[in-house]
């Protein structure tokens, strides 16, 4: 490997310890909170709701492990897990170890919480998943644990409220659910109803972020794919696609034009097709599609609004140019199955191997450092410096090498 290039993650996840919840919750909801357990199969598992589902974290929190061991009944324990999951402290050695600098964290079990049908149970576990994340895992380095609250909304006013105590508890953006409790009496999320919580957002400067997999209808292995259950993977990016699609069509953005967006974890390389697409529809179909006027091409609000995270999407950093790539954010995904640790390093020279430095430096962490309002406090200078440590060092070990050649 060459000189290490600056990279913050846009997205990586905790993997929540049994304390997380059960130690916070509302007490009228401790009897169901998620707690950890030992499955005979699975290993290491987090137990939802008395066991109304078990999610295994052998298989969630693989990263670095071999592929054929990883899946749903590979038995992992505990100890087999990466302790950075939930010890803030291990997740700065493995923060090093991978070469990253910070990182965006994101929830695990809170991503399945996200499709819970009891809205007041999804409230109870959000709201103390927020004072774990806060109090008990980013309050250890804030600089370089950067946390992503929850919220069930239930209604636009609490949600509202949520936004604001996410932001006093000193985390960086909110994680929304696919569908928001309250849809069925407010509507979808471009319905102007919602427009108050958007607002709040662009006030508080925290963008809201639609990870994959929290959608209820982008689930592996859902009904509606067709064919062999592989076929499935391939759209588990279909629920942020159609976010994305319901606010840009929407007009969302016409309205609130301070609003952030981040499509989480489901690459961008398809993204210059889709604005595309986009704009052919609305050329071509306004007549008999267009129920709302836009002031603006589709793409243009993509362009504007749309932030996307991705790992190891190698299309996304050669269809940069064809995007706005100050939207683009690379993402370890850490320690999560998809992940690129403890390889990222190795992922990224390969992959940014064709940009120039401000194309590269802006996707591997600027336009995470903007989006969030991350102060480096000097670590790009001292990776600077470390390069050029690790340059020389590397120089003079080629030169030496000539030299004995010679002799």
């Amino acid at each position: 490997m060459g000189t290490p290039l600056f990279a913050i993650s846009a997205d990586s996840h905790v993997t929540e310890p049994g304390d997380c919840y059960v130690d916070r919750i509302d007490p009228r909801f401790r009897d169901r909170a998620p707690v950890a357990a030992t499955d005979p199969r699975m290993g290491a598992v987090m137990e939802i709701d008395n066991g109304r589902n078990r999610i295994p974290y052998g298989m969630v929190a693989a990263a670095g492990r071999p592929p054929e061991t990883v899946g749903p009944f590979e038995f992992t324990d505990w100890e087999q897990l990466h302790p950075g999951g939930w010890d803030p402290a291990a997740r700065l050695a493995e923060q090093d170890r991978d070469g990253v600098a910070a990182e965006v964290i994101y929830p695990s079990v809170g991503m399945l919480l996200c499709n819970h049908p009891d809205a007041d149970y999804k409230k109870a576990c959000f709201d103390a998943y927020n004072l774990w994340m806060a109090e008990a895992f980013c309050a250890h380095a804030p600089d370089r644990l950067i946390g992503v609250g929850q919220t069930a909304l239930r209604s636009v006013a609490e949600g509202v409220e949520d936004f604001r105590r996410i932001k006093e508890l000193g985390l960086r953006g909110v994680m929304m659910p696919g569908h928001a409790a309250a849809e069925s009496e407010i509507g979808d999320y471009d319905n102007p109803a919602w427009d108050p919580l958007w607002r709040a957002a662009a006030e508080l400067g925290l963008p809201v972020a639609f990870h994959i997999l929290t959608s209820g209808n982008d689930q592996i292995g859902g009904a509606q794919y067709r064919g062999p259950k592989m076929n499935s993977f391939l759209g588990i990016m279909r629920g942020c696609q159609d976010v994305i699609g319901t606010m840009v069509f929407g007009g969302v953005f016409d309205r609130v034009p301070d609003l952030k967006v981040v499509c989480v974890e489901a690459d961008a390389g398809w993204m210059p097709h889709w604005m595309y697409r986009a704009d052919h529809a609305v050329k071509y179909h306004h007549n008999w599609l267009g129920d709302r006027a836009l002031a603006r091409l589709p793409s243009e609000y993509v362009r504007d609004h749309i932030h996307l995270t991705f790992q190891d999407d190698a299309v996304a950093f050669r269809v940069a140019d064809l995007m706005d790539h100050r939207r683009l954010m690379w993402a370890s995904d850490h320690p999560h199955s998809d992940s690129t640790f403890p390889h990222s390093q190795d992922v990224l020279a390969e992959h940014t191997a064709h940009l120039g430095d401000e194309v590269r430096d802006a996707i591997l962490w600027r336009n995470c450092a903007d989006l969030y309002g991350l102060s480096l406090d000097g670590r790009q200078a001292q990776h600077a410096q470390q390069a050029q440590q690790a340059q020389q060092a590397q120089q003079a070990q080629q030169a030496a090498h000539g030299r004995g050649t010679d002799a």
